[in-house]
């Protein structure tokens, strides 16, 4: 096919031999692929698992999964049952079409004994009859339809629901292990696939099991030599159409894979679009774009071309049929074992027998789409939650007294500890500053106080009470955080400042504005407070953006503040004029303060100087400075370059 040697060749970007290699072309991809599978490579996990024995496994991996999924169903067990009976009434009509053609044909049309007169009677009672019918059941099946959609689209909202808030509820790695594709894609497309195990699982075949056994009933009713001839394809017809599907289902599985890859590395590009001008790799990211997309269009159309042959066998055997039994029907009618309404009722039967035949080849396939996507969705929801409360759990307390570290230790990978030995006492509404090299443990240590994560060993008390035992939900009101990389959503400059706070008023909002120093830019901006912001605040400045993000915190009122070089950003002077209300800021708050800015360090209560995840000096600023250890060394450092920052000289 010409269309796809479109990308067969790229152009050599990089002749120079520092860069990169160029990317392979979608050929070159697409050829791997088809050598993977023509030695059935792209089986080869599910054959070994097969041979340990896993694969039985796996399948009753699932059987939680999909009882989890009936329980979903539950609440919508009388609207699955009305829809299984509406679609019972549209299968019984449309056996009874065929009779209505037959009787006309046989009883009507050739029937000589009767009068016209009669015939014609006969003809119109039987046509509004089978009028009256066709229109019932279109109008049925509509409505039941209908009702499937509405439904459908319940548990599937249902089903958004509760993994949303599963999701955002579930422990950091995981949610780093996933990736924002890998969520999006649980989202959307798992939960609609989903949605299909009840159509797919349960509805269709019960449905094509009942039609099958009726059209099979009636035609053995009608003529069982006729009935025998058009059953004697169907073992075929399944067993061609279960090998042909088995193998598409590899294409398409390894399609969905490369589909989730390049939509990931697409939001990476646009969330990092200014990396990508700033470096001038636009056009390489297009042509891995297109590459991605174009592998998967050749891989498409492989499994097309394959599908092609059910497709056309299925077509070939419809009509096949079809001419079998007019030329043996014939016959019979010939020899007079046969009437010509049975050979038009028989044509018409053999249509509504194929029908659920493919339905059920159809809904196996379907059935394993809906089943790995019910696995995944399943399977986050049957995560346990981030730090579930402990029984008895305590509220968390009004005022922060007093926060203490007893030997916490933390580590994100067994045996690798990234906090060691960390005993520390915090007084409430005290100043404490985590200086260091980048990797120190300094965010690690925040982390903490914030929940993100719970030592590994040793204990965080705050008003001697173990952190564990208070209430997340409750503790983490007491909490308010402003990162470097400062994080803003698409809304309103108000939206945002008010994040922690929904119900705050616009005075209390300007009034926080104006402590961080805010106020002067917002009234500036097109519609003032009520000005979008963009995503992740792109409309803003650097500096504009961490103003807000201290006036979201500011606004919060917590009890605990973490600073996680939240003045970075800043000019010196907007950082001056935030220093100067810093003091109001920090009154009653006992606060966290990531910081290399010498003018941030000084004000605070305690300095805890970290090196490998340990605490290696402490004390006030004069403290450290007579000690004339490594802070004073820095120190001197810093005042000798006469530079605002400290950052370059612990990185």
């Amino acid at each position: 096919m010409r269309t796809v040697g479109l990308f067969a060749k790229m152009p050599d970007m990089n002749n120079s031999p520092n860069r990169s290699p160029a990317p392979r072309s979608s050929r070159q991809r697409y050829r791997d692929f088809v050598e993977d599978y023509k030695h059935r490579r792209l089986d080869e996990p599910a054959r070994a698992g097969a041979q340990k024995g896993e694969e039985p496994k796996a399948r009753a991996g699932r059987r939680p999964y999909v009882r989890a999924y009936l329980r979903y169903l539950r609440p919508h067990l009388r609207g699955a049952c009305a829809i299984f009976l509406l679609a019972l009434v549209v299968a019984g009509l449309e056996m009874i079409e065929p009779l209505f053609m037959r009787f006309m044909v046989d009883r009507v049309l050739l029937d000589t004994q009767l009068d016209t007169e009669s015939r014609l009677t006969r003809l119109h009672l039987a046509g509004a009859a089978f009028l009256a019918v066709v229109v019932v059941s279109k109008f049925v099946n509509v409505f039941k339809d209908y009702r499937q959609k509405l439904l459908n689209a319940r548990v599937m909202l249902s089903l958004r629901r509760a993994l949303y808030d599963r999701l955002l509820h579930l422990p950091l790695p995981r949610l780093w292990d996933m990736k924002t594709g890998g969520i999006l894609s649980r989202l959307s497309g798992d939960v609609e696939t989903t949605t299909g195990l009840l159509q797919m699982a349960i509805v269709s075949p019960a449905l094509s099991a009942v039609r099958l056994t009726i059209a099979l009933g009636v035609l053995l009713t009608l003529n069982w030599r006729l009935a025998l001839m058009a059953m004697a394809v169907i073992p075929g017809a399944v067993m061609m159409s279960f090998t042909v599907s088995r193998r598409v289902r590899p294409i398409y599985r390894s399609v969905r894979k490369d589909a989730e890859a390049i939509d990931g590395r697409a939001g990476e590009t646009f969330s990092g679009i200014r990396v990508v001008r700033a470096f001038g790799r636009e056009m390489r990211e297009l042509i891995e774009y297109l590459l991605g997309r174009h592998t998967v269009l050749r891989k498409e159309l492989f499994a097309h071309r394959r599908e092609l042959v059910l497709w056309t066998a299925w077509g070939l055997l419809t009509t096949g049929v079809n001419v079998v039994i007019v030329w043996y029907g014939g016959y019979l009618a010939v020899t007079g074992r046969a009437s010509v309404g049975d050979i038009m009722a028989f044509q018409w039967y053999t249509f509504l027998l194929l029908g659920p035949v493919w339905n059920i080849v159809n809904s196996f396939s379907e059935l394993q789409r809906s089943l790995a996507a019910t696995e995944r969705v399943f399977e986050v929801l049957e995560t346990g939650a981030d730090k579930p409360d402990r029984p008895g759990a305590r509220p968390a307390p009004a005022v922060v007294a007093e926060i203490r570290f007893e030997g916490v230790e933390f580590e994100y990978h067994e045996g690798r500890p990234v906090v060691r030995d960390l005993n520390v006492v915090v007084p409430g509404g005290s100043v404490v500053a985590l200086v260091g090299r980048s990797g120190a443990g300094k965010t690690t240590v925040t982390d903490l106080v914030a929940r993100f994560h719970d030592p590994t060993r040793g204990r965080l008390l705050v008003n001697g009470v173990d952190v564990r035992d208070y209430r997340l939900r409750a503790y983490r009101d007491l909490l308010a955080l402003v990162q470097q990389d400062v994080f803003l959503f698409d809304g309103s400059v108000r939206d945002n400042i008010a994040y922690g706070r929904p119900g705050a008023t616009d005075a209390e909002v300007e009034d926080a504005a104006r402590r961080a120093n805010a106020h002067e830019f917002i009234t500036k901006l097109p519609t003032g407070y009520a000005t979008l912001v963009g995503e992740r605040g792109v409309r803003l400045s650097g500096g504009q953006q961490q103003r807000l993000a201290i006036a979201r915190a500011i606004l919060a009122s917590p009890q605990i503040l973490i600073l996680d070089e939240a003045t970075s950003n800043l000019d010196t002077e907007s950082e001056q004029l935030i220093q100067a209300s810093m003091a109001e800021l920090l009154a009653g708050r006992t606060t966290f303060v990531i910081a290399h800015r010498l003018s941030t360090i000084r004000r605070a209560d305690l300095i805890l100087l970290m090196d490998d995840g340990r605490v290696v000096e402490r004390g006030t600023h004069e403290e450290l400075m007579a000690a004339r250890g490594a802070y004073h060394g820095m120190v001197v450092r810093q005042t000798t370059a006469h530079s605002e920052t400290i950052e370059d000289e612990w990185r």
